[in-house]
């Protein structure tokens, strides 16, 4: 009996080696329909971080790839996407491709829903925002670019503090990923930064509506993935300096980074400076102690190879923010650069592991990160009033079984321990110093029925407890908060489909369920925030959303059309909202408070490339949210619907410029009459940008620049979502901006 069990061990394992140790090469020609070589064409393997690009005469190879199903994707400019999915046995894969030309963006993969997967193969929308110099909005708030995206909008405080807003939901109630790690920098309120910058971010995943499925509770409006740049092709060292400079705000941004790789190691690092002065609004006035500035610096490293990919990624980011309040405006007389009185600091440093490993047909990703972000607020010169420190260890299994042609599983485990605490006895307490703890396990099934009906389902289950430290003694009101002890535990899934009618025509429809329990801030909040005092409840309970929604999209050569629609109904929605009362000195108490509430609405786009006219390019798209408690009063911060048209005309080659293009954008933002009790209604407004690009070829070396002009015609407007409102001031105006990026390197082969 000990002599088969010996057999069976030592065979397992000689088989368990095997596949691991299998050599797979996928290698081919890539040429257009014509059969002309493409020479410079990208090829992607998403899992495997790992790519080539073609040579001269359109041929390419990777090598090193492990067993498995797997999704290449070749990709070249003016062409369309081509993606195929492989079965790799250790064998060598000729696999020749063929791609249409066609001016229109066609399907991406995806790596937020899950899997590595195409956007029209999800059955949750998932829009790919890509950051391409040349066609992207230059803006010192790089939050604006979001709002390109329908239904994306954002809160603001002026160019350096905005947080985005999906579907009328924003802050706690959508999470915010950096490259699939979430995101923890104090997101709970308005007067709080992103914290991410556009440099060494190759696109942006935006999944609208609930996703507590895969990422667990803050998920219920939906999620923002800065995905990172691709590692430089094997064998290539790749570098870009990036130059941006903007009149209204006096503002310059440089951004230098390297990236290199060799067979199967890779790294790259990246520096930024950002420095603006207090912006203008529309008619030229300046906004006092709208001021920012910001340091960053990223780098990265890691092996790819037959038993997986192993990546290493750090990131930190100092920013200055001016913080524009009554206090302030009453003191900052001059228009200037530094940081003196009444802003905010903030210190972020994060540090993650991304892992796959290879077993045979299965696969198995191990991710952690450690992130740690110190605020301070400081009032007076060098007096500090707030002075925090959370930290943050977040971490991840998900198992992928086997994949067969028409089924694939995912059972996956996740977690996170938080700690925030105050630091050297400063004046405010605003949170309590606190630990926060969440475990929950979930599982994702999708299955593919006739090659044109896929179905994805999930259950999910977190368990969430928050334990924080008495503040004060109970003889003093105003300050004294007592220990709090909350456990929280909740279900959540998803049931969509995606159908596709044929190659051009697919439909889609998902129902989500997903919550959100009440953070540090909701709960324990007291004490003055900027201009006002924040009252906590501890009587909160978790958000439970359901929403439906359904979408229909035609893409044609020439031609796409979507639209979308959503139904979101949340139980005991949480919000900020004023007393009416005031303190002592007189300033307004908010307190958290809680309603059963709907949000409902949709978008819609369309992109039309005249076949007569190839160089010439007309988007729209239109979107709308209204968002009302169960009594009939309107929700805060909901944005007015928005129409947006897009006109652009690009070539290959005008006289010296190569890729020029040119366009004309208008956003066109609704009056928004259905103001919270809170709230005042806000008129609408109309703004024009302006942008002309090119490259230029320097000594064999192309030159990427780019002119734009933001709020042209100097508007003078306040958007519904401002904070800046609170102390009626008006949104940037005319913003002038040159935007240059001088790539450098050598190639290996």
């Amino acid at each position: 009996m000990r002599n088969r069990s010996f057999i069976f061990f030592v065979s397992a394992l000689f088989i368990f080696v095997q596949a691991a140790s299998a050599q797979n090469k996928i290698s081919g020609l890539i040429t257009d329909t014509d059969k002309l070589p493409l020479p410079g064409a990208t090829v992607f393997v998403p899992e495997m971080n790992k790519g080539a690009v073609s040579d001269v005469n359109g041929k390419y190879e990777i090598i090193n790839l492990p067993n498995g199903k797997m999704k290449v994707q070749f990709s070249f400019i003016g062409f369309t996407n081509r993606i195929e999915t492989l079965e790799l046995t250790g064998k060598s894969v000729e696999l020749n491709i063929q791609l249409k030309q066609t001016p229109i963006e066609a399907d991406e993969i995806v790596v937020t829903g899950g899997y590595n997967s195409t956007q029209h193969d999800n059955a949750v929308k998932i829009d790919v925002l890509k950051l391409n110099p040349l066609t992207i909005k230059s803006t010192p708030n790089f939050t604006e670019v979001l709002t390109q995206v329908p239904g994306v909008d954002m809160i603001s405080k002026g160019s350096g503090v905005s947080k985005p807003v999906i579907r009328g939901l924003s802050m706690n109630d959508i999470l915010v990923l950096n490259n699939g790690v979430r995101y923890e920098n104090y997101q709970y309120s308005s007067h709080h930064p992103l914290g991410i910058d556009e440099f060494g971010i190759e696109d942006v995943d935006i999944i609208k509506g609930p996703a507590s499925l895969l990422y667990g509770s803050d998920a219920i409006g939906g999620v923002i993935n800065f995905i990172k740049e691709k590692p430089a092709p094997g064998g290539d060292i790749l570098g870009d300096y990036n130059l941006q400079m903007f009149s209204n705000t006096l503002g310059m941004t440089n951004n230098l980074g390297i990236r290199g790789s060799t067979g199967n190691l890779f790294g790259g690092f990246r520096i930024g400076q950002k420095t603006n002065t207090d912006f203008l609004q529309g008619g030229g006035a300046f906004a006092p102690n709208s001021r920012f500035n910001e340091w960053s610096a990223k780098t990265n490293g890691g092996y790819t190879g037959k038993i997986g990919t192993f990546k290493l990624f750090y990131d930190y980011t100092n920013q200055k923010l001016g913080m524009v309040e009554e206090q302030a405006i009453a003191e900052v007389t001059q228009r200037g650069r530094e940081n003196k009185v009444w802003y905010q600091e903030l210190n972020t440093h994060l540090l993650s592991s991304q892992n796959r490993l290879y077993l045979g047909r299965f696969k198995l990703d191990l991710n952690s990160a450690y992130q740690n972000t110190e605020l301070m607020h400081f009032g007076e010169p060098e007096v500090v009033e707030i002075q925090m420190r959370l930290a943050t260890l977040t971490y991840e299994a998900k198992l992928y079984f086997p994949a067969r042609e028409n089924t694939e599983y995912i059972l996956g485990f996740q977690g996170f321990n938080q700690n925030n605490k105050n630091l050297n006895n400063r004046e405010t307490i605003l949170l309590p110093d606190a630990s926060t703890n969440n475990y929950s396990a979930f599982g994702l099934f999708q299955y593919t029925f006739l090659k044109k009906l896929k179905m994805q389902t999930g259950v999910r289950y977190d368990g969430k407890s928050i334990s924080t430290v008495q503040v004060g003694l109970p003889t003093d009101l105003k300050t004294y908060r007592p220990a709090l002890e909350k456990s929280y535990g909740s279900f959540s899934g998803s049931l969509g489909a995606t159908y596709n009618l044929n190659e051009k025509l697919l439909f889609r429809a998902n129902f989500a369920s997903a919550y959100r329990t009440p953070n540090l801030a909701e709960l324990t909040s007291n004490g003055q925030h900027e201009t006002r005092y924040e009252v906590g409840n501890q009587n909160l309970v978790p958000e439970n959303s359901y929403e439906s929604d359904a979408s229909i999209h035609y893409h044609g050569d020439n031609f796409t059309f979507e639209m979308a629609g959503f139904y979101n109904v949340i139980k005991n929605y949480i919000f900020i909202s004023p007393t009416g009362e005031k303190t002592s000195s007189g300033i307004p108490i908010y307190k958290y408070k809680q309603a059963n509430s709907s949000l409902v609405g949709g978008e819609a786009g369309m992109h039309i490339h005249p076949k007569p006219v190839k160089w010439l390019h007309f988007e729209t798209t239109f979107a709308s949210v209204v968002g009302k408690q169960e009594n009939g009063d309107y929700l805060p911060f909901i944005p007015a619907h928005k129409l947006r048209f897009e006109l652009r005309a690009e070539k290959d080659q005008l006289s010296f410029l190569f890729n020029p293009s040119i366009s004309v954008n208008t956003s066109t933002a609704f009056a928004q009459n259905n103001a919270a009790p809170d709230e005042t209604t806000t008129k609408g407004y109309t703004l024009t940008d302006l942008n002309i690009g090119g490259n230029l070829k320097v000594n064999r070396q192309l030159i990427s620049l780019s002119i734009g002009a933001n709020n042209l015609f100097d508007v003078k407007y306040m958007d519904h979502l401002s904070t800046l409102k609170e102390v009626n001031l008006y949104n940037p105006g005319r913003n002038i901006c040159l935007s240059l990026k001088v790539p450098f390197g050598s190639k290996g082969n």
